[in-house]
């Protein structure tokens, strides 16, 4: 068995260990393909997980303790000995042995490689849910990384709405969707919800900018350790605007009483149905490259998805 692991912050390494062994109620699970979670794994690699929020950051299988050593993440597709693929919230590992209740079977519809998005699009779920858009609404997504083309693509699919993703880099592949990628100065105002997702001050200044009168920014930036500055003075008050979180960690309200975090992901998954969610991947490495190459993808903000290969 190989698992990646952040030994000291900005040091990574594969560590080898003996197979594991299926316990009673657990499944083997071969690993096909991991996603990269360029916002969170950079904010973990870099070791700005601050203590006071080390047990809410914990991923579900994560060995360690922050700042490090510590194996992380969270995006991982694979094979049970019966040649179903599922899904799990498990770190970059080649193969594990987890409660079966803990894997998601990923639909025929859905390869493999593509159903690494699960995570991300169940973080779009839980955030469309938390935000309740409106038919026609006019909303801005501040902030085109991957959950912020997954939310868009999401909203694009409500009858009549406008949807603009603002981004100072390329993301005109939420064209396919019907939405609109915009520059920062490019964006239309009056807006009456923005999602906010580039994990910047400038960016949350911006999503309150964009608002219309009693408009809402839902915000699902994690920013770690790094102080945020908004100002709060001229239209804020006046407009009576209001800023939300969205977390992944915790089902909406709206839905929490009747969905399971599995009810969660299985639609997530069924959504990953749509093969346009291909052009969300822009790069793929091997398993074994991951400790030389992670973190200039950690680095790099012009790609979206990057999938790692077993």
């Amino acid at each position: 068995m190989r698992a990646l692991w952040l030994t000291a912050p900005g040091s990574l390494e594969l560590r080898e260990g003996p197979d594991p062994v299926p316990g009673p109620d657990e499944v083997l699970v071969r690993t096909l393909h991991t996603g990269i979670s360029r916002g969170t794994e950079a904010l973990v690699f870099r070791g700005g997980v601050p203590a006071a929020q080390a047990a809410e950051m914990r991923a579900p299988f994560q060995e360690g303790e922050f700042p490090a050593p510590v194996k992380y993440g969270y995006l991982n597709v694979g094979l049970l000995e019966s040649g179903q693929p599922v899904f799990c919230l498990y770190p970059h590992q080649d193969v594990y042995a987890v409660p079966a209740a803990a894997v998601v079977p990923v639909p025929p519809s859905v390869p493999p490689a593509r159903a690494v998005l699960a995570g991300t699009v169940e973080t779009a779920v839980n955030a469309l849910w938390d935000a309740a858009p409106r038919v026609g609404d006019r909303i801005a997504v501040v902030g085109g990384g991957m959950v912020g083309c997954c939310v868009a693509a999401l909203l694009a699919c409500i009858p009549g709405v406008r949807v603009e993703v603002v981004d100072p880099l390329d993301r005109s592949v939420v064209a396919a969707w019907g939405a609109r990628w915009v520059l920062p100065g490019a964006a239309s105002g009056e807006c009456d919800l923005v999602v906010h997702t580039s994990g910047t001050s400038a960016g949350l200044q911006q999503s309150l900018e964009l608002l219309g009168v009693e408009g809402e920014v839902v915000e699902l930036s994690w920013y770690g350790d790094r102080p945020v500055t908004v100002a709060l003075g001229g239209a804020f008050h006046p407009r009576r605007l209001a800023v939300r979180s969205s977390q992944v960690g915790m089902v909406a309200p709206a839905r929490r009483a009747r969905w399971s975090y599995a009810d969660r992901m299985g639609l997530a998954l069924r959504l990953l149905a749509d093969a346009r969610f291909d052009e969300l991947i822009t790069d793929s490495v091997p398993f074994a490259s991951l400790p030389e190459v992670l973190p200039g993808i950690l680095g790099e903000p012009s790609g979206l998805g990057v999938r790692v290969d077993y």
